[in-house]
């Protein structure tokens, strides 16, 4: 009985922030679609630039500066970009576009070179276009690795974007560092499990969307692979 009042008053404790929680989640989710949308773009589209033949000798220098600007931390990458945009959303979506956009680039790059050269041989043989072998059988082998690149960039942005609070952008963190500045675990737990919360959610959706895109027969050899 104690331990569940102690449970119960916790939980109390932690509504009394409901209100703050759907209009900050609000928040957050907008910062992980804005900066998590265009780093999908941009990073299949320089994926699939840097497997072209022409720029492929660009791939892995390319590869190792995103390594370097993701192996920096993510306070710093907001502050520079603070200073050169000011405080509010933009620093902050800069910064989570960034972040996101090495798994996106590296998973892109790996899914297309992995097929088998076999499969391009019989695609150009059968006169198809590099656009149609791109469209119609480099991407559609790729997509699993492309979308396992996207799920962990859009979950890393949902734990990293409370970082936003910090130059004025908004999101869950308004409540985490709050409730760390005024200790308060209550407040601090109602930002901190939305943002769990979110990132399960993220991961789960994202992983049935990938199911119903990626053909019956590419996930039966990806699981003849794992069994392997």
């Amino acid at each position: 009985m104690g331990a569940a009042a102690v449970a119960s008053g916790g939980v109390d404790a932690i509504l009394k922030y409901r209100v703050e929680m759907v209009h900050l989640t609000r928040q957050h989710i907008l910062l992980v679609l804005y900066s998590g949308g265009p780093a999908i773009i941009v990073g299949v589209l320089m994926g699939i630039a840097l497997t072209r033949r022409s720029l492929r000798r660009f791939c892995n220098p390319v590869l190792q500066v995103l390594n370097i600007v993701t192996a920096i931390p993510t306070l710093a990458i907001i502050a520079l970009a603070m200073m050169a945009l000011g405080v509010g959303k933009p620093p902050a979506l800069v910064a989570l576009f960034l972040h996101a956009l090495l798994p996106i680039v590296r998973n892109t790059v790996e899914g297309l070179q992995q097929l088998p050269p076999a499969e391009l041989e019989c695609a150009r043989g059968m006169g198809m276009t590099p656009s149609q072998t791109l469209m119609m059988v480099e991407l559609p082998e790729a997509l699993p690795i492309i979308a396992q690149g996207i799920r962990v960039a859009l979950v890393i942005n949902v734990g990293v974007a409370p970082l936003a609070f910090l130059v004025g952008g908004g999101g869950l963190g308004d409540l985490i560092f709050s409730g760390i500045d005024l200790f308060e675990p209550a407040m601090m737990l109602a930002g901190a499990i939305p943002t769990a919360a979110l990132a399960v959610v993220l991961d789960f959706l994202l992983s049935r969307l990938t199911r119903l895109l990626v053909s019956p027969g590419i996930r039966n050899d990806d699981a003849t692979v794992a069994q392997l």
